[in-house]
C-alpha cells in the first residue's frame, strides 16, 4: 500500500509539473490533461500487444510505436494524422477521440508529453493507483480557476455521502445524465464491486451497469477515460456525448445520482420539446429534475444536487415541487452550506426521492446554518457528513429520529415537515430554515473573499448589459 501511494504521489508530481512547464508556454491545463488523454490510451495499447501478446485496438500506421520514433513537425503531423484516424472509431477508442484535436502544436513540448508517458509502464499499473493518478489530475483542472472545469467536478466527499445514502446494489443500472468527469458513476461503481464474486454480476457491473451522459466532448473524453483506467466500460464506453434534454429516455434506471448544470440553456443548444415533461421551462435545472422524475423505474430512487431556486420559484417550479410530493416520496433534502464547489457562492441542496408512492414527510439536514467551510482553509471532508449520514439511516428510512425538538434542542439540524405542511406553504415553497445563525466570524481568505466580489460584480455587469438591450430594444419598437 505505501509503494502505491509513492508511485501516486511521485507520478501526480511529474504529471503536474510538466503541466506547469506548459502553462508557461500558452497551453492551459484543460487542453493538456486532454493530449495526455490520448496519449496515455496510445501507450497502454502498446503494452497491451508487448506483454500481453493481445491484438492492437489502435488501426496499423498509428499506434505508439509510430509516434515515439519522429521529432519536429513530423511528430506534429503523425499525432495530428493518429487524433484524426481515432476519432472515427467505433466503440471505446471513438468515444475518448471524440472531436479530437491537438492542442499542443509545438513539437519540442510534444514530445516531453510523450516521453513522460514512455518512461511508465501504465497497464500493469494497479487500477486504484492509476486511477487515483487521473482523478487527482481532474481535481487539480477542477481548480484551476482559469480552466473554467469546476463546473464539471462535484466535490468527491459529498458524491461519497450521496452514494453511501442511496447504496446502489450490484445487478442495479446506475445513471448520470449530466456526468461530467465520471465522479457519480466511479464512487458507485466503487460502492458495488466487492458486493458479489459471481462473475455474471462483476460483468454486467463493469460493461452494462453504468451508464452517462454530457454534451460536451472533452468532458466525454475525460470521464470515459476516467471509468476505463479504473476496469470499466473497457470495450465500449458507458459515456455517450449527447442532449440528455433533447428526447424522451429510451430505457428507465434503478438509481440516478447526478449534479446537473444550472442556469439557463447554453447559447447554441437545440430547443427544448419534450410532450413528455410535466411543464414547460427554460430553466436548465428543472428541466433536468423533470428528465430524471421520468427516468426512473418505480421504485427507482434519486439523489441529485440541485440550487436553491428549485425549492421555491413559482410557476413551474411549484408544479414540479407538487408533483414531485404527489407522485414521489421525496423523502430527504440536504441544504448545503457555500464555499464547497469551485464556482463561487452556490447555494445548493441535495434531494434524495424515490419513484412510485406519494410523499407523507420531507425530512431536512441543515447543513448550512453556521456551517463554514472554503476550498483554501477548510475543506469539505467526508466525515464532515457522518452525522447526515447517520440521520439519513439508509438501512431504514422509518426508524429514523429527529435532533430538532423545540424546546429541548431548536438547534438541532435533522427536522421532519409533514406532506400536508408542506403543500399549505405559499407556493409550496421547500426553501426552509428554522436554526438561528450564530454570527460566527468569516474564515474566508482574502483572494476568496475577492473572487466572491468579482463573481457578484461580474454577475450585476451582466444583468445590466441585459437589461440595456431590452431598453433599446423597447425604445426601437
Amino acid at each position: 500500500m505505501a509503494t502505491n501511494n509513492a508511485t501516486e504521489q511521485s507520478l501526480t508530481k511529474k504529471v503536474w509539473n510538466l503541466a506547469t512547464t506548459l502553462a508557461g508556454q500558452g497551453i492551459g491545463f484543460t487542453d493538456y490533461i486532454t493530449q495526455l488523454t490520448y496519449l496515455l490510451l496510445l501507450k497502454m495499447d502498446a503494452e497491451n500487444v508487448e506483454m500481453f501478446g493481445e491484438e492492437s485496438a489502435i488501426p496499423t500506421g498509428y499506434q505508439w510505436m509510430d509516434l515515439i520514433s519522429l521529432d519536429g513537425l513530423d511528430l506534429v503531423k503523425q499525432y495530428e494524422d493518429t487524433l484524426k484516424q481515432l476519432s472515427e472509431q467505433e466503440n471505446l477508442i471513438g468515444t475518448i477521440y471524440t472531436k479530437a484535436q491537438n492542442k499542443i502544436d509545438k513539437p519540442v513540448y510534444l514530445k516531453k508529453v510523450i516521453s513522460m508517458i514512455d518512461e511508465e509502464q501504465w497497464l500493469i499499473m494497479d487500477g486504484d493507483v492509476k486511477g487515483a493518478i487521473y482523478e487527482s489530475i481532474l481535481e487539480k483542472n477542477g481548480q484551476d480557476k482559469k480552466s473554467g472545469a469546476g463546473q464539471y467536478f462535484t466535490p468527491r466527499p459529498l458524491i461519497k455521502a450521496m452514494v453511501d445514502c442511496i447504496a446502489p446494489q450490484m445487478g442495479e443500472t446506475v445513471c448520470d445524465p449530466a456526468c461530467g468527469t465520471g465522479g457519480f458513476l466511479l464512487t458507485a461503481y466503487d460502492y458495488m464491486k466487492d458486493q458479489s464474486a459471481n462473475k455474471e454480476k462483476r460483468d454486467f457491473l463493469r460493461n452494462k451497469a453504468l451508464h452517462g451522459v454530457d454534451n460536451t466532448p472533452l468532458v466525454v473524453t475525460l470521464a470515459s477515460m476516467n471509468l476505463y483506467l479504473h476496469g470499466v466500460g473497457t470495450d465500449r464506453s458507458p459515456i455517450v456525448c449527447e442532449d440528455s434534454l433533447e428526447k424522451e429516455p429510451s430505457t428507465l434506471v434503478d438509481v440516478i445520482l447526478a449534479n446537473p448544470p444550472f442556469g439557463t440553456r447554453p447559447a447554441g443548444s437545440v430547443d427544448i420539446n419534450r410532450p413528455d415533461f410535466y411543464v414547460e421551462t427554460k430553466n436548465n435545472q428543472l428541466n433536468f429534475l423533470q428528465h430524471m422524475m421520468l427516468m426512473l423505474k418505480t421504485g427507482g430512487r434519486a439523489a441529485v444536487v440541485l440550487p436553491d431556486n428549485v425549492l421555491f420559484e413559482a410557476g413551474a417550479g411549484e408544479t414540479i415541487r407538487k408533483r414531485l410530493l404527489q407522485d414521489f416520496n421525496l423523502h430527504t433534502i440536504l441544504r448545503l452550506p457555500t464555499g464547497i464547489f469551485y464556482a463561487q457562492g452556490v447555494k445548493a441542496n441535495v434531494l434524495f426521492f424515490t419513484k412510485g408512492q406519494p410523499t407523507k414527510e420531507v425530512w431536512f439536514y441543515d447543513y448550512r446554518t453556521d456551517v463554514k467551510h472554503t476550498l483554501a482553509t477548510n475543506k469539505l471532508e467526508r466525515h464532515h457528513l457522518d452525522d447526515f449520514i447517520s440521520c439519513y439511516n439508509s438501512g431504514n428510512l422509518a426508524e429514523r429520529k429527529e435532533t430538532y425538538d423545540a424546546e429541548n434542542n431548536p438547534q438541532g439540524r435533522w427536522r421532519k415537515y409533514a406532506v400536508d405542511e408542506l403543500l399549505a406553504r405559499d407556493k409550496t415553497s421547500l426553501d426552509i430554515t428554522w436554526i438561528r445563525q450564530g454570527g460566527e466570524v468569516d474564515d474566508r481568505s482574502l483572494s476568496e473573499l475577492m473572487d466572491e466580489i468579482k463573481e457578484k460584480s461580474d454577475t450585476i455587469s451582466n444583468a445590466v448589459a441585459e437589461l440595456q438591450k431590452l431598453l433599446v430594444n423597447i425604445e426601437e419598437d
